[in-house]
């Protein structure tokens, strides 16, 4: 199972949009995960209809709305794997013991907030980032993220998409 993982996509600001790159993942993907900050309804409408089915949770950014429709996080089990999701997974010190603790059963996290990619393991269980793929602030590119998913194994891999 291939699992498209995205955060921090902030749309609509200006003229910003999806990269291409990410539309066609986000498309072929078998699920779409978003760790927050999308900001309106009509912007997750907008990836709603990409096809697969989307799990998100509400960011410190999202809309009134948003924050009363989507969870301040979740757990997915997916392909024999369990996953949590959260937007803010706090100070990088302590992340990955703090994640662990928060979330006791599961095989990952993906998180948001930073804007800035992380992979990180320890003893069977990994906290995931994929970056923005609209606002890279001290990111040096624009990202998001792959999980593939088999037997209760996940694999993140890190997308660049400029």
């Amino acid at each position: 199972m291939l699992i498209a993982t995205i955060a921090d996509t902030h749309l609509p600001r200006g003229n910003r949009r999806l990269p291409e790159r990410c539309v066609e993942l986000l498309r072929s993907a078998d699920m779409i995960v978003h760790a927050g900050d999308v900001s309106t309804v009509e912007t997750l409408d907008a990836m709603r209809a990409l096809g697969p089915p989307l799990h998100a949770v509400h960011g410190n950014v999202d809309c009134a709305r948003l924050l009363g429709e989507l969870p301040g996080e979740l757990c997915i089990a997916v392909g024999g794997a369990t996953v949590g999701v959260v937007h803010d997974a706090g100070p990088a010190r302590g992340r990955l013991a703090r994640m662990r603790r928060r979330f006791p059963d599961v095989d990952a996290v993906v998180f948001g907030h930073s804007h800035i990619p992380l992979h990180e393991r320890a003893g069977g269980f990994q906290i995931f980032n994929p970056g923005s793929p609209t606002e890279r602030r001290r990111s040096l590119h624009h990202t998001m993220g792959l999980a593939h998913v088999a037997r209760g194994a996940i694999e993140f891999e890190l997308v660049t998409l400029d």
